[in-house]
């Protein structure tokens, strides 16, 4: 049995990585980065650290990658594997899919099952890739795709960051990451068998789990992210133990719960209950994560379909009234820092055009309709709150 991890970053080798060592699995990574993929050959090994739990910190080793650009290494290793995962960030997904359509064209004349998860907090990864490998692939490679490649996907339940430079230095692979040790994988669109994965654990009744998820703790994410930078603080934890971000942050769950609950018919209770697992991971101190990294791209997290307006526009779809979300929303409008391009970006949109077209432009919303009229009205009541500042 062996692995490919397509993409090396932090989730890539703090997560599953380092399941993959702790299972004794062999794996290898493929990365388009060529400064990390030397930096991964060079030194073959690299620590997890586990915040708050320092006796359970790992030291992978025997580690090796290939670079993304090599097409012809990335595909044999990809026919070599008997499953991928990728770890790209979901706006890349895109990218994998001639280098995996190559390596299921090797595999389809070896034989034997593949099975890809996707481990991307984004809206339906696994979909992207089967969509864009079918489209190129020819008729004898859609034969074996349809019978023997099984397109999965994972929720990334454990939070990956940069370790200090003190650690950085010792050991520039260095991740830190937090105690949890669970893989959710979507068992329903497995082909054959997995691996035997440590923490791996396959879930029959998927459906919703991955919207769920993000709509939960990546909106908390948000909310807590862009009130907490027009608060003025830095790091995550500090922010989520604001009792003002607080209110909103249990109103955001508390929309966010229903209209997950009653799309995807589980108990509110139930719902509820995974909130707190949301909110407990925000005020861990032990995960020293910064206001910066979080709220890092605005442009792209006020999307259509992204944690903040995705989950005000979820909620509306079921009848109720996203308030807190909606807050939420004003604040990512109003979020400053220079170091962003991004950032720099949504200022200039939103003093040179003004709000309805960042609401338009950004968010993809009626700046005259009901979600645009209710964020213009947050907008002036974080105003008259003075946590906005003109």
């Amino acid at each position: 049995m062996s692995c490919v991890i397509l993409g090396a970053g932090k989730i890539a080798r703090g997560f599953i990585g380092h399941l993959l060592y702790l299972s004794h699995i062999p794996f290898t990574f493929v990365e388009r980065s060529e400064a990390l993929v030397n930096l991964i050959n060079e030194r073959g090994k690299y620590t997890v650290n586990i915040l708050g739990h320092s006796e359970k910190n790992c030291e992978v080793t025997g580690v090796h990658a290939w670079n993304l650009a090599d097409e012809e290494k990335a595909a044999q290793a990809i026919s070599d594997a008997d499953a991928i995962f990728t770890a790209v960030g979901g706006k890349n997904l895109h990218t994998l899919i001639p280098i995996l359509r190559k390596g299921i064209e090797k595999k389809s004349v070896k034989g034997g099952d593949l099975n890809i998860i996707t481990c991307e907090n984004w809206k339906l990864p696994a979909s992207i890739l089967k969509s864009g490998i079918e489209e190129s692939a020819g008729e004898k490679t859609k034969a074996y795709l349809a019978e023997h490649v099984g397109i999965t996907e994972a929720v990334i339940m454990r939070s990956a960051i940069e370790a200090d430079e003190e650690w950085l230095k010792k050991d520039p692979l260095v991740v830190n990451v937090q105690d949890f040790w669970e893989l959710p994988v979507d068992a329903s669109r497995i082909v054959g068998n997995l691996p035997q994965i440590y923490g791996l654990k396959l879930v029959p009744e998927f459906t919703g789990f991955l919207e769920r998820k993000f709509y939960t703790y990546n909106a908390a994410n948000g909310t807590t992210s862009y009130i907490g930078a027009l608060l003025g603080y830095e790091k995550l934890a500090d922010a989520a133990h604001d009792e003002r971000i607080i209110k909103v942050l249990d109103g955001v769950y508390q929309e966010t719960a229903q209209a997950l609950s009653e799309k995807h018919h589980f108990p509110l209770k139930e719902q509820l209950a995974f909130t707190l697992t949301s909110k407990r991971k925000l005020q861990d101190d032990t995960i020293v994560d910064f206001i910066e990294r979080n709220a890092r791209d605005p442009l792209r997290k006020l999307g259509r379909d992204d944690r903040l307006v995705g989950s005000a526009r979820l909620v509306e779809e079921y009848g109720m009234e996203p308030h807190n979300l909606c807050i939420a929303i004003a604040a990512a409008i109003y979020y400053e820092n220079e170091g962003d391009e991004s950032a720099r970006e949504l200022r200039r949109i939103r003093e040179e055009e003004g709000v309805d077209a960042v609401l338009e432009k950004v968010c993809d919303l009626d700046a005259r309709g009901y979600l645009g009229g209710l964020v213009k009205a947050k907008i002036e009541l974080l105003k008259e709150w003075g946590w906005i500042h003109e």
